[in-house]
This record gives structure tokens, C-alpha cells and sequence, in this order.
């Protein structure tokens, strides 16, 4: 009634409009004098907008969907909050999840029951003519191991009913995030309170090109095509060992370059760096 109060050519469209809406929805672009042209869907005596959801406020908008924002967001909407999420990558979990502590522990894993099958096998009775690996297979199999952890929170996000955005957020103002969507187009939230769990990114040495191909990051070691003739790993922190390792048991020739005395990384306990080193 208010929509149609305000419409100039309210007579026999309206209500015919109206009087069919019991059988279907029309979609009917109209001219008002107040709004100018918009869509509106029509259906009995009521119009509602599509642009309603760009009218929604959140009370909490999260931009990024790592350990850090999905943890958060799901707790807000336990509290009674109207949440939404927003993660660029197109699943969440963040680094740990997708490239970091899970798909490094099913290689490390998995190259480990390699090593055994090559090194250790035969002394405790177990023979096995010329063990070879399948790397397509070894690297599909981290990938189920992702993809099954990155669904379940998608699930507890639909469970808990934090709305999930695809795409890349930034802030407009300090109360709206800009959403450029994966699936193309812009969406913009409004919310009470935003949280920034954007997490880090690679960086680079100065003029050193990263490809994920023959200069790798630790994202691009995870999935190497093939198993390199060798291989030099920069940093001897948890994460050059641990890929460095990978990479050993399949067959490479690694050699770390570490700029400290000690190795391990910031922290590790003087006892572990040395059995590490040995």
C-alpha cells in the first residue's frame, strides 16, 4: 500500500497486479515521483525492493575467513549477533586450513610412510620390491584432507547462520565494506562493528619474482608438479624444515640457507635446534 500510494500510474496496473498475485509474482519496473525507477517485485497488496538487502546492517561484518574471523563470527552469532563473513580465497580455514598446517601435515605425513617403505621397511621384516610414489595421488589426497575440514566450517557457518561473502572486502568508511565478489559485481555491508582478521602474505626478497613454478613460496611447494632434481630452501624455520622434508623423502637433494646461527626459527628450544640440526 505505501509503494503503490506513491506511484504515479497507480490505477488498473496495480491492482491488476493485485488481483493476480495469488497465482504468480511479477517483477514490474515503475516510475515514482519520489524515488525515480526502480524494480519491485509485487505481490498482493505489498512491493518489496530488491535493493532491501543493501538496506540490511549487521551488527558484526568480519573480513576475513581464517583461525581469527571464523572463530570470531560464529561466537558473535551465538551471542545473538547478525553476522557476516567475508574471505577472498573461496573456502575458509585461512592459511592454516587451505595452505599451511593441515596440507603440510598430510605430506609430511604421507612422505614419511614413503621414507619408511624405502629406509626402514626391510629391517623389521617388511619387503617391498622398489616402492615409487604417484604424486597426482599423493597430492589429491592432501587436497580431500583440505577440502573436508574447509566444508565443515562452511557447515557451522549455515549451522550457527553467519552469512558467508565471497570475495574481497575493504573498507569504505568505518562502518561499510565494499565487497568485490568472486562471482563478479560489487555488494556493499553496512554494519555496526567490523573485524579485520585479514591475516599475512608472502613477502618477498627485492627483485626475486615469486612464479609458484621454479621460485616457490611455502603455498607453492605444496603443490609441485614434480618431485625436483633439488631444491635450496631460504629460511631453516619450522616451515622451510618441515617442506624441506617433504621434498627430501621424495627424492630431492635439498640444501637450507639460514642467516642465524641456530635453526628451527624465533623460539624453538636450544635442545630441539640441535637434534634438529643433527
Amino acid at each position: 500500500n505505501t509503494l503503490s500510494s506513491r506511484l504515479e500510474p497507480a490505477g488498473g496496473i496495480i491492482n491488476m497486479l493485485r488481483n493476480t498475485a495469488s497465482r504468480c509474482a511479477v517483477a514490474l519496473c515503475v516510475r515514482s515521483s519520489t524515488v525515480g525507477e526502480r524494480w519491485a517485485l509485487v505481490t498482493g497488496s505489498r512491493a518489496f525492493s530488491s535493493a532491501a538487502a543493501d538496506d540490511v546492517v549487521y551488527d558484526l561484518v568480519t573480513i576475513g575467513g581464517g583461525p581469527g574471523g571464523y572463530v570470531g563470527s560464529i561466537k558473535a552469532a551465538q551471542m545473538g549477533m547478525k553476522v557476516a563473513c567475508v574471505e577472498k580465497r573461496g573456502t575458509l580455514g585461512g592459511t592454516c586450513l587451505n595452505v599451511g598446517c593441515i596440507p603440510s601435515k598430510a605430506l609430511l605425513n604421507n612422505s614419511y610412510l614413503f621414507h619408511q617403505a624405502q629406509k626402514d621397511f626391510e629391517s623389521r621384516g617388511i619387503l617391498v620390491d622398489n616402492p615409487r610414489i604417484d604424486l597426482e595421488k599423493m597430492m589429491n589426497a592432501k587436497s580431500t584432507s583440505v577440502g573436508q575440514l574447509t566444508g565443515g566450517i562452511e557447515g557451522l557457518f549455515k549451522k550457527n547462520k553467519v552469512e558467508y561473502v565471497k570475495g574481497a572486502g575493504r573498507m569504505l568508511s568505518a562502518d561499510t565494506v565494499e565487497v568485490e565478489l568472486a562471482e563478479g559485481g560489487k555488494k556493499t555491508l553496512k554494519a555496526k562493528h567490523v573485524m579485520l582478521a585479514t591475516g599475512s602474505e608472502v613477502t618477498p626478497f627485492p627483485g626475486v619474482t615469486i612464479d609458484e613454478e621454479s621460485i616457490v613460496s611455502s603455498t607453492g611447494a605444496l603443490s609441485l608438479k614434480k618431485v625436483p632434481g633439488k631444491m635450496v630452501v631460504i629460511g631453516a624455520g619450522v616451515i622451510g624444515l618441515e617442506l624441506g622434508s617433504v621434498w627430501e623423502r621424495l627424492g630431492a637433494k635439498v640444501t637450507v640457507v639460514e642467516f642465524l646461527g641456530s635453526i628451527g626459527g624465533a623460539g624453538i628450544d636450544a635442545e630441539g635446534s640441535k637434534t634438529f640440526q643433527r
